[in-house]
């Protein structure tokens, strides 16, 4: 097992944007989907079920109060235009992984299960890693994407909204508290993908309070059965490992 790095508090960081989308048919058998957000540079308002204007094609899967607001990374595309150069360069931006905030200054490995920020007059609480899908497969053109984004702990997270309010592009993200400072994504990461069986680390996961219910359900239901949950539906869009693929000769270079 690789070390526990606790991460270090936080500096403010700030939010030049944030980004909306409409559900839209997608991918090749035209399920509804609005990973394609657009960016807005006006006050929006923030909600129980996230930001004003974005919507979610899957509600199954996606959107609720558990997954209010999407944070993926901007740190983590200069990476992927370097490992996947076949990728035109200028997809490599906010807004492609679906995203609703993308700043710079925060990962995986320097935020918590539970933290808790200020976003101008919201509050809102870190509760759960983004498992990544098939979809991401399709918009990128790389049929392995879901997977590599999993492998690579390059995932993002969501947020669900403690207190309501307006927030206006160029508001500051600050950390105000971190209850499970030994809970970082990257830590979580690893129990889920990789150290997979790990009783002590699933009994853990299943009474973390700040955690998503489905992901406390999932440590709960691997202690019960002693076995993984089937990936290949989430990543593939198949139970046999069939890459789905369609409407990305788009994201791809000419």
């Amino acid at each position: 097992m690789p070390a526990i790095l606790i991460p270090e508090i936080l500096p403010a960081v700030t939010i030049l944007q944030f980004l909306v989308g409409k559900a839209r048919p997608f991918g090749p058998q035209g399920e509804p989907s609005a990973i394609a957000k657009r960016q807005v540079m006006v006050p929006l308002q923030l909600t129980l079920l996230g930001l004003g204007g974005d919507e979610q094609g899957d509600s199954l899967h996606h959107g609720g109060p558990d997954k209010a607001l999407h944070h993926y990374p901007a740190d983590h595309y200069p990476r992927w235009r370097e490992d996947l150069p076949q990728v035109a360069a200028d997809h490599w931006k906010a807004g492609a992984f679906g995203e609703n905030l993308a700043p710079t200054g925060l990962t995986e490995a320097r935020v918590c299960i539970g933290d808790i920020f200020r976003l101008g007059p919201a509050l809102i609480q870190l509760s759960q890693i983004r498992q990544p899908c098939w979809k991401l497969n399709v918009r990128l053109g790389v049929p392995d994407m879901a997977q590599r984004v999993q492998d690579q702990t390059r995932t993002g997270w969501y947020y669900r909204v403690l207190e309501p309010g307006e927030v206006t592009p160029g508001v500051e993200l600050h950390l105000i508290d971190r209850p499970h400072p030994d809970w970082s994504l990257t830590r979580l990461a690893y129990h889920l993908y990789t150290d997979t069986l790990n009783r002590d680390a699933l009994q853990a996961l299943a009474s973390l309070p700040p955690l998503a219910p489905s992901l406390r359900q999932l440590a709960a239901k691997r202690l019960a059965t002693g076995a993984v949950e089937d990936w290949s539906r989430r990543l593939w869009h198949s139970s046999h490992g069939e890459t789905v693929m369609g409407e990305s000769d788009r994201m791809r270079k000419s």
